[in-house]
């Protein structure tokens, strides 16, 4: 057999099918798509209506908030699928296992306040999209929206995760066709973009935005997500495997089907450790081919989100700086149709609806991992759908700023995402947990460093509001 190709049970096949016969880097392909789905959240809504303003407002300035939020996203997102990959649990089950029920149960009311800041930007932006591609009414189309998503969501009720990627990873292909169309006939001004990586601010309102671009790009629904989102894909295959008795592989190795003992990292296969979840050991040898696919997949979908949010706010710089009214979606529509014509103009709301679309199906995944593993209570992803769609329609019954609301939300994320990282790398850090896979002394400083810079710029956004400065 060649030297480059693996004997391994392919994850991305029903039954644990061998993959002996294909490539190492095709099979490492093959178990891509966790990542992609989470990056849906890094292309939200709430990231147009952040990156515009930004670029609007500022020009080139804050380019390099987007650049810095997308390299510690790399990080943090690779550390929770591996944390799903590695313990067979979500990051949300893991910290309900510890905490005592008063802890967990306000933990619990602090994420479902992000996820539903998140459901509600989501809705809103499809509802803008609609409005700007059709005309429609924004009640009506936050509506249509929310009807599309249960149709979305059926699909993964169904337990067709690999067809749910498959049309998630789509709408994302339309989500960036339609943010990075405009970059190709927008004038924008290379040298400037450039010395837009250079850290600095321009007065409070920069600051503002600079949070709120920080928590539309590192939003944490998705940290809570991607942990369920690697163990649903990866651990159904291992574990069928293991109860099957099949041989599991990797190179020219062979050994046994590991036994049904935990995920070997030490955790008793008979442990409560909350909402019911996959148990079962695999090799650590399956589990290191299983972390560097992750790595790929983390790395491909990040680059994909990182690109259409900097094209955004590049595009807004180039097109609407100045421009009056470009400090709402619907005010840049409109300027970016003058400036670069009704087809730049077209292809960037459908851009908006599939992202609209597709993030509001996402969020209402992430919030059923949230309350399964914090509450121990499995509410079905329609009826949290249909819950959850209720604060969007109020807030554009009401006739809020749809735009302005997009703002705040991700402003409200960045102030969560602290709570979502420090139990993140506790737990990747703990050695008893991971076992071999625990994170060592570098990744743990670099992480902790992240950690401080977001808490950091949280609290000056938190002291310019209560200040009014």
């Amino acid at each position: 057999m060649p030297k480059d190709v693996a004997a391994v049970v392919d994850s991305s096949a029903p039954h644990g099918r061998p993959a002996g016969l294909t490539p190492r880097w095709w099979h490492s392909i093959a178990l891509f798509g966790p990542a992609f789905v989470a990056a849906i959240a890094y292309v939200d809504p709430g990231n147009v209506a952040a990156n515009l303003t930004s670029g609007a407002q500022f020009g080139y300035l804050l380019v390099w908030v987007l650049v810095l939020a997308n390299a510690f996203a790399v990080l943090i997102q690779y550390q929770s699928a591996k944390l799903g990959v590695v313990t067979g649990r979500t990051l949300p089950e893991l910290v309900g296992s510890r905490a005592r029920p008063w802890t967990r149960r306000a933990y619990w009311l602090q994420a479902e306040v992000v996820a539903a800041a998140t459901d509600v930007a989501e809705v809103i932006g499809g509802a803008i999209a609609l409005n700007l591609l059709f005309g429609l009414p924004l009640v009506v189309g936050g509506l249509i929206v929310g009807v599309v998503s249960l149709g979305l969501l059926l699909v993964q009720a169904a337990r067709r995760q690999r067809t749910f990627e498959f049309v998630i990873v789509g709408l994302l292909a339309v989500i960036a066709i339609g943010f990075l169309a405009g970059t190709f006939v927008a004038p924008i001004d290379w040298p400037a973009a450039a010395e837009g990586l250079v850290p600095r601010f321009d007065g409070t309102q920069s600051v503002l935005l600079a949070a709120s671009m920080l928590g539309a790009t590192v939003m944490p629904h998705a940290i809570y997500l991607h942990s369920g989102l690697a163990r649903d894909r990866h651990h159904a295959e291992l574990a069928h495997a293991a109860e099957s008795g099949t041989v599991v592989r990797t190179g020219a190795a062979a050994t046994a089907a590991p036994s049904v003992v935990g995920v070997g990292t030490g955790v008793d296969a008979g442990t409560d450790v909350g909402a019911p979840g996959p148990r079962f050991a695999a090799e650590p040898s399956r589990l290191r081919t299983l972390l560097r696919a992750t790595k790929g997949d983390v790395v491909g979908a990040l680059v994909v989100a990182g690109a259409v949010n900097i094209a955004m706010l590049l595009l807004a710089a180039a097109a609407l700086r100045g421009v009056e009214g470009t400090d709402s979606i619907p005010g840049a529509y409109q300027a970016i149709q003058a400036a670069l014509g009704p087809v730049v103009a077209t292809v960037f709301a459908i851009g908006l609806l599939a992202s609209g679309l597709a993030s509001t199906s996402v969020g209402a995944y992430a919030g059923s991992v949230i309350m399964a593993g914090l509450l121990r209570v499995r509410v079905p992803l329609l009826a949290r759908r249909a819950v959850t769609l209720i604060p969007a329609l109020v807030i554009l019954a009401l006739g809020v700023d749809p735009t302005y609301a997009l703002v705040l939300s991700q402003v409200l994320l960045s102030i969560g995402i602290p709570f979502a990282l420090v139990p993140l790398f506790r737990l990747t850090g703990d050695r008893a947990l991971m076992g071999e896979f625990a994170d060592g002394t570098v990744k743990r400083v670099v992480a902790w460093t992240v950690v401080a810079l977001i808490v950091a710029l949280n609290l000056v956004l938190i002291v310019l509001a209560l200040t009014g400065a």
